[in-house]
Protein backbone atom coordinates (compact mmCIF):
# COMPACT_ATOMS: atom_id res chain seq x y z
CA UNK A 1 0.00 0.00 0.00
CA UNK A 2 1.17 3.39 -0.26
CA UNK A 3 3.70 5.00 -2.64
CA UNK A 4 3.77 1.83 -5.20
CA UNK A 5 2.87 1.64 -8.53
CA UNK A 6 -0.06 -1.52 -8.08
CA UNK A 7 -1.14 -1.36 -4.59
CA UNK A 8 -2.77 -4.79 -4.09
CA UNK A 9 -3.05 -7.86 -2.14
CA UNK A 10 -0.13 -10.05 -3.29
CA UNK A 11 1.30 -13.87 -2.45
CA UNK A 12 4.68 -13.74 -1.47
CA UNK A 13 7.23 -17.04 -0.99
CA UNK A 14 7.96 -17.76 2.90
CA UNK A 15 10.84 -16.36 3.47
CA UNK A 16 10.09 -12.90 1.62
CA UNK A 17 11.51 -9.78 2.59
CA UNK A 18 9.75 -6.49 2.17
CA UNK A 19 11.64 -5.53 -0.84
CA UNK A 20 10.09 -8.35 -2.63
CA UNK A 21 6.38 -6.89 -1.41
CA UNK A 22 7.07 -3.95 -2.95
CA UNK A 23 8.96 -5.62 -6.39
CA UNK A 24 5.41 -7.38 -6.39
CA UNK A 25 3.78 -4.20 -6.46
CA UNK A 26 5.46 -2.47 -9.74
CA UNK A 27 8.10 -0.75 -7.56
CA UNK A 28 7.84 2.52 -5.42
CA UNK A 29 6.81 5.23 -7.13
CA UNK A 30 8.93 8.73 -7.47
CA UNK A 31 7.20 9.94 -4.50
CA UNK A 32 8.24 7.32 -2.12
CA UNK A 33 10.31 7.28 0.98
CA UNK A 34 12.10 4.41 0.49
CA UNK A 35 14.58 5.57 3.15
CA UNK A 36 11.41 5.40 5.52
CA UNK A 37 10.89 2.01 4.94
CA UNK A 38 13.26 -1.47 6.38
CA UNK A 39 13.50 -3.30 3.19
CA UNK A 40 15.36 -6.08 4.25
CA UNK A 41 12.72 -6.63 7.50
CA UNK A 42 11.11 -10.04 6.84
CA UNK A 43 7.64 -10.60 5.82
CA UNK A 44 5.18 -12.30 8.19
CA UNK A 45 1.71 -13.39 7.20
CA UNK A 46 -0.87 -10.51 7.00
CA UNK A 47 1.62 -7.69 7.49
CA UNK A 48 0.50 -4.85 5.06
CA UNK A 49 3.92 -3.26 4.03
CA UNK A 50 3.10 0.58 3.60
CA UNK A 51 5.65 2.55 1.56
CA UNK A 52 5.35 6.49 2.55
CA UNK A 53 5.37 9.07 0.50
CA UNK A 54 8.14 11.95 0.93
CA UNK A 55 7.31 14.70 3.68
CA UNK A 56 8.25 17.93 2.44
CA UNK A 57 9.56 20.59 5.21
CA UNK A 58 8.39 20.72 8.67
CA UNK A 59 4.45 18.88 7.85
CA UNK A 60 6.06 15.31 9.19
CA UNK A 61 6.56 16.83 12.72
CA UNK A 62 3.20 17.44 13.09
CA UNK A 63 2.39 13.76 12.76
CA UNK A 64 1.89 12.97 16.22
CA UNK A 65 0.18 15.77 17.58
CA UNK A 66 -2.24 16.23 14.81
CA UNK A 67 -4.84 14.57 16.83
CA UNK A 68 -4.78 11.00 14.76
CA UNK A 69 -3.32 8.23 16.70
CA UNK A 70 -0.14 6.72 14.89
CA UNK A 71 -0.62 2.88 13.95
CA UNK A 72 1.62 0.54 15.01
CA UNK A 73 0.38 -1.81 12.82
CA UNK A 74 1.12 0.37 9.42
CA UNK A 75 3.30 3.66 10.20
CA UNK A 76 6.80 4.34 8.80
CA UNK A 77 9.71 4.46 10.43
CA UNK A 78 9.54 8.19 9.88
CA UNK A 79 6.15 8.52 11.64
CA UNK A 80 7.50 6.50 14.28
CA UNK A 81 10.29 8.98 14.78
CA UNK A 82 7.35 12.04 15.49
CA UNK A 83 6.42 10.25 18.70
CA UNK A 84 7.84 11.83 21.71
CA UNK A 85 10.76 9.69 23.25
CA UNK A 86 11.14 7.27 20.19
CA UNK A 87 13.72 8.36 17.96
CA UNK A 88 15.24 6.26 14.94
CA UNK A 89 16.48 3.29 16.68
CA UNK A 90 13.35 2.63 18.76
CA UNK A 91 10.97 3.64 15.42
CA UNK A 92 13.35 0.75 13.77
CA UNK A 93 12.41 -1.73 16.68
CA UNK A 94 9.07 -1.36 16.56
CA UNK A 95 9.30 -1.91 12.43
CA UNK A 96 11.35 -4.56 13.22
CA UNK A 97 8.86 -6.21 15.95
CA UNK A 98 6.00 -5.68 13.97
CA UNK A 99 7.18 -7.90 11.15
CA UNK A 100 8.18 -10.50 13.16
CA UNK A 101 4.81 -10.60 15.02
CA UNK A 102 2.73 -9.64 11.80
CA UNK A 103 1.52 -6.66 13.92
CA UNK A 104 0.36 -5.00 17.16
CA UNK A 105 -2.83 -6.66 18.90
CA UNK A 106 -2.66 -4.05 21.97
CA UNK A 107 -0.39 -0.76 22.65
CA UNK A 108 0.80 -2.66 25.66
CA UNK A 109 2.84 -4.67 22.99
CA UNK A 110 5.09 -1.68 22.79
CA UNK A 111 6.20 -3.15 26.42
CA UNK A 112 8.14 -6.10 24.25
CA UNK A 113 10.51 -3.42 22.92
CA UNK A 114 13.46 -2.92 24.22
CA UNK A 115 13.84 1.33 24.98
CA UNK A 116 10.02 1.39 26.22
CA UNK A 117 9.64 1.03 29.39
CA UNK A 118 6.68 1.78 31.76
CA UNK A 119 6.49 5.32 32.03
CA UNK A 120 7.49 5.39 27.81
CA UNK A 121 4.69 3.04 26.90
CA UNK A 122 2.20 5.12 29.09
CA UNK A 123 3.08 8.61 27.64
CA UNK A 124 2.68 6.95 23.84
CA UNK A 125 -0.55 5.32 24.74
CA UNK A 126 -2.58 7.67 23.59
CA UNK A 127 -0.64 9.10 20.63
CA UNK A 128 -0.98 5.51 19.20
CA UNK A 129 -3.27 2.39 17.92
CA UNK A 130 -2.31 -1.15 17.58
Amino acid sequence: AGAVRRPGLYRLREGSRVADAVARAGGATSKADTAAVNLAAPLADGIQVLVPSRVVGAAGAAVAGAGARISLSSASEAELDTLPGVGPVTAQKIVDYRAAHGGFSSVDDLDAIPGIGPARLEQLRELVSP
